[in-house]
């Protein structure tokens, strides 16, 4: 089983999103924005985390806080976005690696395969 922090700013969207990773076999530990990102990620031992945030820029300066951490900087990565065009050249010029994106709408579905695929990834690494 899979340890994820999802962090979400909508609350009812986090608790869908929180059911449909533990329907996939997932253990979620969902809040809301935080910049203390590094910490929760160590306090949880999360294996990955969801980013979903209304706006690109807030799950942009998580993504940067997690990759800037000597220890979790190849930590999987799923952000959902509204503006996946602006949020996939960001990546692309950052060179964003272990990170999938999810365009808004998305479903649990899409986001627990995107999981699975980061998380097979790091298996297979070592």
């Amino acid at each position: 089983m899979s340890r994820i922090l999802l962090i979400d700013d909508t609350p009812e969207i986090a608790e869908l999103l929180t059911f449909a990773l533990r329907d996939h076999g997932h253990e979620v530990f969902a809040t809301g924005y935080t910049d203390t990102v590094n910490d929760l990620v160590s306090e949880q031992s999360a294996d990955a985390l969801v980013l979903d945030c209304s706006v690109f820029d807030m799950s942009e300066s998580l993504f940067d806080i997690v990759r800037n951490h000597p220890s979790h900087a190849a930590l999987p990565v799923v952000i959902i976005s509204d503006t996946p065009e602006e949020a996939d050249a960001s990546l692309r010029s950052r060179r964003a690696q272990k990170v999938s994106l999810i365009p808004k709408p998305f479903t649990g579905a899409q986001v627990a395969r995107a999981l699975a695929e980061l998380l097979a990834e790091r298996s297979a690494a070592g």
